[in-house]
């Protein structure tokens, strides 16, 4: 029962934290730039990299059935057990960008590093996401070494 508070603890916040910075950059407009970073609104209609951007309105179906098989293997197997932090955050994560998709047709992103090269715009979420694959990644490789 624990793991599954972390589980949607982590979950609810990422999801939470992710909608709140969204809302500055779509709500307010929020917009500040220096040297190396740029904070600005960007709608991407696409995926990683504005990747399959001509699917449209079939991408909203594509990563609804994501979520949905991420869910059933989250409920199904064991793996809430072992990471529930993890899941939390790619869960967390996910949701927040099908929330974007679903209710303004894009994801909101915001956060561009130009400093000594271009690199791709993302958000909190994607951040997540990261960061969640990273942990899982990093407690299969120590749990590797016992």
């Amino acid at each position: 029962m624990r793991k599954i508070a972390i589980f949607l603890f982590t979950l609810v916040g990422v999801f939470f934290i992710d909608y709140g910075i969204k809302e500055l950059f779509y709500v307010q407009h929020y917009n500040w730039q220096n040297r190396c970073i740029s904070l600005e609104l960007h709608l991407n209609r696409g995926v990683a990299f504005s990747m399959l951007e001509f699917l449209g309105e079939n991408l909203k179906c594509l990563q609804l059935v994501l979520v949905g098989v991420l869910a059933y293997f989250i409920i199904v197997s064991n793996w809430i057990k072992k990471y529930p932090l993890s899941l939390g955050f790619i869960a967390g994560g996910a949701l927040g960008n099908l929330y974007d998709r679903f209710n303004i047709g894009a994801v909101i992103d915001y956060f561009y590093w130009h400093c000594g090269f271009n690199f791709a715009i993302f958000n909190f979420a994607d951040v997540a996401i990261d960061l969640g694959i990273a942990l899982i990644i990093l407690q299969e490789f120590l749990n590797y070494k016992k």
